[in-house]
């Protein structure tokens, strides 16, 4: 299978064929050995991280509209193994967001991720916010799409991740694609983003199949 996939207990990954009718037994085992060293593949465990949410927004904040991200969040982190152990709500001041996302690392969120505010619009405040709390950005931007729009920082060993709307609506998204990753252990740099340009555009299949599909599998 490609490579960053989720795979589940009993899953095939890998397989291959002896081509003679016959093969010496040593010869096999030297195969069975390099598969298992981990030379070739690594299936690596989710982490259970304690995720805290932060929805920004003015609407949502006066309470003109109803959150519908953090019930969305709360179910894809949970599939993935991890919980999303609270949420805070801020309208669009950058030192509200910043202080929200401070009060979740002092409650110990080993992941925060910031909802809202992450398009082209000139008073999106949320990527001044995670600066402003001490976010090392990683990546602002991806190319792919749905989830051009998505923010990556650390804050020391913590990744704060800006998402964009599309995560709401979409089945498959950048969410899809980096979350994972994350969760695994796994570090992001700005290669592995710039990279998910080949392969990152869904084509809005009629009926959803991801992951058996290509979106973001380059």
């Amino acid at each position: 299978l490609h490579t960053h996939q989720e795979v589940a207990p009993g899953q095939l990954v890998a397989g291959t064929r002896i081509i003679p009718l016959l093969i010496e037994e040593e010869k096999l085992r030297r195969v069975e050995k390099r598969c298992t060293d981990g030379a070739l593949i690594r299936v690596l465990p989710f982490r259970a991280c304690r995720v805290g949410v932060v929805t920004t927004g003015s609407e949502v904040y006066h309470g003109r509209i109803k959150d519908a991200f953090g019930p969305v969040l709360r179910d894809k982190f949970s599939r993935l193994g991890s919980q999303v152990f609270t949420q805070r709500i801020t309208n669009d001041d950058v030192a509200m967001t910043a202080a929200a996302i401070r009060d979740l690392l002092a409650d110990g969120a080993d992941l925060v991720a910031v909802t809202g505010g992450m398009s082209v619009d000139p008073d999106d405040r949320t990527p001044a916010a995670i600066r402003a709390a001490g976010g090392k950005q990683v990546v602002y931007g991806a190319p792919t799409f749905p989830g051009a729009m998505f923010l990556l920082a650390h804050i020391g060993d913590v990744p704060v991740i800006g998402l964009p709307g599309c995560v709401m609506y979409h089945r498959a998204s950048i969410f899809d694609l980096i979350v994972p990753r994350i969760l695994a252990g796994l570090e992001v740099t700005a290669q592995d983003v710039a990279a998910l340009g080949h392969g990152g555009f869904c084509a809005a299949c009629a009926e959803c199949r991801y992951p058996a599909c290509a979106f973001g599998k380059g």
